[in-house]
């Protein structure tokens, strides 16, 4: 985005913080260097974000945003673990198109609407892990499941950023996909009866389907569920 196109001063500033950082990484983002590319004085930048970094967690969001939209754009198909595998790719094409906003999004400083942007990312995640733990192919409750894959895919992505595009592995991205892929889904669909699976795939049909049961006896059934998916070995 052409930060001189930009009317507002918001979206121009943002825009040349993005620029910058895509240029030069977090280094180059200073607030005099930003200021100068979006054509405003200092007093204008810190009254609209504050200090520096209220403008780099205005410049990840800014970055979450372009993320999720493309990612929510795209309708369900007919298989959800599919799914799953096109999201993990979409991440980490993002990660390697995007290789200085990335490990800003996805740093332990996050706050405010930076923070705001990733929670809205992990319901994305959540929500197509739902599909797959409803159509009884989920081996693993879903939190379990969605930090499996945030913290594989994150070490993936942050790996082959690191590598030389020229000697970079890119088949390693595959290879943990369909690791952790298995590990939450095991076997083929006509093969997961589980209890387990089974267990998680009522459970997040619950809320769906008509029950006469009291909050008090879907709190029971739940935590009944919820011991039919624990496979620690001292279960």
């Amino acid at each position: 985005m052409n930060a001189d196109a930009a009317p507002d001063p918001r979206e121009r500033i943002l825009a040349a913080a993005a620029e910058l950082l895509a240029q030069g990484g977090s280094e180059a983002m200073s607030t005099r260097a930003v200021g100068a590319a979006a054509g405003v004085q200092a007093p204008t930048l810190y009254r609209l974000f504050g200090d520096k970094q209220g403008l780099i967690d205005a410049v990840v969001n800014y970055g979450f945003e372009r993320y999720l939209a493309e990612k929510t754009s795209r309708m369900p198909g007919p298989d959800p673990v599919d799914d799953l595998r096109r999201g993990w790719d979409l991440h980490v094409e993002f990660g390697l198109t995007h290789p200085s906003f990335y490990p800003l999004m996805y740093s332990s400083d996050r706050s405010g609407e930076a923070a705001e942007a990733a929670e809205r990312s992990g319901r994305v995640l959540a929500a197509m892990l739902e599909r797959v733990a409803r159509a009884g192919r989920l081996l693993v409750p879903v939190p379990t499941a969605a930090r499996m894959i945030r913290a594989t895919a994150l070490g993936v992505t942050l790996t082959l950023i690191a590598e030389p595009p020229a000697t970079r592995d890119v088949a390693l991205s595959a290879r943990m996909r369909e690791t952790v892929l298995a590990a939450i889904t095991g076997a083929p669909a006509a093969e997961v009866s589980t209890p387990a699976a089974l267990a998680i795939a009522l459970d997040a049909t619950l809320p769906e389907r008509p029950h006469r049961f009291t909050a008090a006896e879907t709190a029971l059934l739940r935590e009944w569920l919820g011991r039919l998916t624990d496979v620690s070995p001292e279960s």
